[in-house]
């Protein structure tokens, strides 16, 4: 018992698994390729595994450039030791450790976020534009649908000067309309609106439901 208990190998103290994946069996024969001394015979064992691993997953057997990526990966298991001839540029150590550039938030103005993601994006289109009927006409479409949000997550009623006094705000001051005597949809109008577009919502998701059964 006592000389079983000795050949026991815990996963504790095993080799750590680079790309667990493969499994550790993938990974000791990459380990026995990386350590001979011959390049022919480490060639010729790096494409054997290379074929192990690619029937492992033959889902991607259609997806371009995966030949690449099952040599990037052997690589990578050999900790980039395995000297081996690749039909692809081998990766390197230094350009794995480099980090992302971090993506940009997509909302720079938390406390308005009840507008959505995409209102910047249309208020920058609309600062681009020329001036004329149509600019006019976009920056009041911007302004009611402003609204509509607004009312959507806030109360049930808000002032013009509210909504123009964020879109001056969130246009960086390049759209001022806080003096227009033009005004925007009636709240009860928009409250109307969207609630019409609720119920036809739920209508249609329950037709669909129905489909399904029949």
């Amino acid at each position: 018992m006592v000389e079983l208990t000795d050949q026991l190998e815990y996963n504790t103290e095993r080799e750590h698994l680079i790309i667990p994946e493969y499994g550790r069996h993938i990974q000791k024969m990459i380990n026995h390729a990386t350590a001979q001394e011959s390049k022919e015979e480490r060639n010729r064992l790096a494409k054997a595994i290379i074929s192990v691993m690619g029937n492992m997953q033959p889902h991607l057997r259609d997806v371009p450039d995966f030949q690449h990526k099952l040599w990037d990966q052997l690589f990578i298991m050999s900790d980039f030791k395995l000297d081996a001839d690749s039909p692809f540029e081998k990766p390197s150590k230094e350009n794995l450790s480099i980090a992302p550039d971090p993506l940009a938030y997509p909302q720079n103005y938390p406390k308005y976020r009840f507008y959505g993601n995409n209102i910047k994006t249309m208020i920058q289109a609309a600062c681009q534009w020329d001036d004329g009927d149509m600019k006019t006409a976009l920056i009041f479409t911007i302004a009611n649908h402003m609204k509509k949000s607004f009312l959507s997550w806030n109360k049930d009623t808000v002032e013009d000067s509210v909504i123009f006094d964020h879109l001056f705000e969130l246009s960086e001051g390049k759209i001022d309309i806080r003096t227009t005597e033009e005004k925007l949809t009636d709240a009860a109008q928009l409250l109307k609106m969207q609630r019409k577009i609720t119920k036809n919502k739920k209508f249609n998701k329950k037709n669909n439901r129905n489909r399904k059964r029949y």
